[in-house]
């Protein structure tokens, strides 16, 4: 990734002199990227991964990849399927895995979920670390899984990094029972590597209501266009149970959609400015949480339509309060709960207790900035209540998510002297965030401040 200029510790947030009117083009997303580079790491032949998402969390995921012996090749190529998704693109070849190696997870859920089964099927020791937030992180119910189908862990009882995975070449596999309650992840990070267990994996969720559906059927849909065999609810199956037969994973050209959360905060400046926002390549059907988004900001007082120049999202300068459900889409919380604070009435945001273990404790992180700029935000057993008040600046703090820093940039253009501490931060999902801010302020029509589909920073 190229150098970029270094970024004050409080960066100020620049606020809307007038009407937003911009075309952002949003680089992709984390979520598929980094199924995509474990999918075809483990397929049987190699295959692409074009467009991927060059941030901190997909960096990441191919290092560590690479540490247990896979190919990737960052390339410029053009696309065999004739789709037009040439451009940046990394060539996954896929090898016998292997350690000893140190595999670093940051603060990356995706990569602290989902390598250790994978981890499982390398000959030798592969130890996992991170960031000291990942300490926190929930991961016991995919070690507890993983020794059920016949793993060997060591994590000093913890059930939580850091940890090793005693990889004996190969895992067996078969029925488990987990909770996910916590995260959806859990579910995903067993399915995405059944196909290389000896049984296979058949995985059941014993626990409360299950988050962020959207992500599960992101993997089943990914793990069948890689020639998996799944069965799901969804297809008539037993609720709440997933069924993945043992098999040879196709090396495939998998294209990576745009990252729809992260045009949440550009979708919001118009939202909030009575402005225009254009989003290229929304595609037309995703299992993507962020595509909830249209309808969300749409009963917040927006329109959108979907041309062939991508979403056209356009706001009336006035923002009404919403009673959601976002147990689905939890990830959207931060940047709703901005808006929410600048809205006409009253907000409450419900189904979401699961993000006081995300990045952060995000109902906790959210309450008390929102409030430190003279909001009114109360917690609530499984969300927040958002009553809006005249807000004054102040400082931000995104306590290293970048979903916070986000937010505290849409509440900024509505409200003078906004200082988002550690905008950095960004950079694990959305690499450039403050130009890509500040180029949209300007107009900027033609995306030229942006890193293209994983084509920049």
């Amino acid at each position: 990734m190229t150098e970029t200029p270094a970024l004050p510790a409080l960066w100020p947030a620049p606020l809307a002199d007038g009407t937003v009117h911009a075309t952002v083009t949003v680089p992709g997303s984390k979520s598929v990227t980094n199924r995509a580079l474990v999918l075809a790491a483990l397929a049987a032949e190699p295959g692409w991964v074009r467009r991927p998402l060059r941030s901190r969390d997909s960096q990441l995921m191919a290092d560590a990849l690479r540490a247990m012996g896979v190919g990737i090749e960052e390339t410029v190529s053009s696309s065999s399927a004739g789709d037009g998704a040439g451009g940046e693109a990394w060539r996954v070849i896929p090898a016998a895995l292997h350690g000893p190696t140190t595999v670093d997870v940051g603060n990356a859920g995706t990569v602290m979920r989902f390598l250790p089964p994978v981890a499982t099927l390398a000959d030798g020791d592969i130890r996992f670390d991170g960031d000291p937030r990942s300490y926190e992180r929930p991961l016991g119910q995919v070690i507890s899984a993983l020794r059920t189908l016949g793993a060997r862990i060591d994590d000093d009882g913890r059930g939580a990094l850091p940890m090793t995975v005693l990889g004996g070449g190969a895992l067996e596999g078969g029925t488990v029972e987990i909770d996910a309650g916590n995260s959806s992840q859990f579910v995903s990070a067993l399915l995405l590597s059944a196909p290389r267990f000896n049984q296979g994996v058949e995985v059941r969720h014993v626990g409360g209501n299950l988050p962020s559906m959207p992500h599960i059927r992101m993997t089943v849909e990914m793990l069948r266009a890689a020639g998996a065999q799944v069965d799901t609810p969804e297809a008539g199956g037993e609720k709440d149970v997933w069924r993945v037969t043992p098999g040879a994973l196709l090396g495939r050209d998998m294209v990576v959609e745009p990252d729809l959360s992260n045009a949440q905060p550009f979708l919001a400046a118009a939202l909030i400015t009575g402005g225009t926002v254009t989003v290229p390549d929304w595609p037309r059907r995703t299992t993507q949480p962020g595509d909830a988004l249209r309808r969300i900001f749409t009963e917040m007082g927006g329109s959108c339509e979907l041309t062939d120049a991508g979403l056209v999202f356009t706001g009336t300068g006035k923002i009404h309060g919403i009673d959601v459900d976002l147990s689905e889409v939890g990830e959207l919380t931060p940047g709703i709960a901005a808006v929410a604070a600048l809205a006409d009435s009253e907000s409450v945001l419900r189904g979401v207790a699961h993000l006081r273990l995300h990045e952060t404790d995000r109902l906790a992180a959210l309450t008390k900035e929102i409030n430190g700029l003279g909001g009114d935000v109360t917690e609530t057993a499984d969300g927040l209540r958002i009553r809006p008040r005249q807000m004054r600046g102040g400082v931000f703090h995104t306590y290293d998510d970048h979903r916070m820093a986000t937010a505290g940039a849409v509440i900024g253009l509505a409200v003078e002297g906004v200082q988002i501490e550690n905008v950095a931060t960004t950079a694990k999902t959305l690499p450039d965030f403050p130009k890509m801010w500040t180029d949209m302020l300007a107009g900027d029509a033609d995306g030229s401040g942006v890193p293209g589909a994983g084509a920049g920073a």
